[in-house]
């Protein structure tokens, strides 16, 4: 494949975009954006990479943490400047975001769980393809989606649906 047509830029966005877009919300406020910078690179790439969607997660996620790294500096810079000058404004309470119990949760988790349960369910990943993505073992991708599922589980008081079947078995 020697470059990125409408026709596969078309499917990757279809099949891939939302899930995308959720992996780069981990790291910044503007994962939309980030998307659309790494389907921007994808029609540049000569050639075209050949794991097409683990290339892409690894630019989102690039991408992302970057975006956020600039946020963080920005903020920081900001509040600086602020602490020599009076608030212009007031945040209004209704301005922030209403999250329910599960993205709380999910958000509550260390990074490499959240990334790894997102990367493998939204995102559709491999274990192995989650371990190239973030530079780790199969082994430590498998135990951070099983810790982090355990702990969601645990948050959001939902039993192991495996392990419901299993007790009402034995009851029976």
């Amino acid at each position: 494949m020697n470059s990125v047509g409408p026709e596969l830029l078309t499917r990757l966005l279809d099949e891939h975009g939302g899930a995308l877009v959720l992996y780069a919300r981990q790291w910044c406020r503007t994962p939309e954006d980030v998307v659309q910078e790494a389907l921007l690179s994808l029609v540049k790439q000569q050639p075209v990479p050949e794991n097409v969607v683990g290339w892409l997660y690894r630019v989102v996620r690039n991408g992302a943490i970057s975006v956020s790294r600039s946020a963080l500096r920005r903020t920081r810079r900001e509040a600086m400047c602020a602490q020599r000058g009076e608030l212009w404004f007031q945040a209004a309470p209704e301005d922030r975001l209403d999250a329910d119990a599960a993205t709380a949760a999910l958000g509550r988790l260390p990074i490499e769980q959240r990334e790894t349960i997102v990367a493998r369910l939204w995102g559709g990943l491999t274990f192995e393809e989650i371990a190239e993505l973030t530079g780790s073992s199969t082994s430590s991708v498998h135990r951070w989606y099983q810790t982090g599922l355990s702990a969601l589980r645990e948050r959001l008081g939902v039993a192991c649906p495996n392990r419901n079947a299993a007790k009402q078995a034995k009851e029976v």
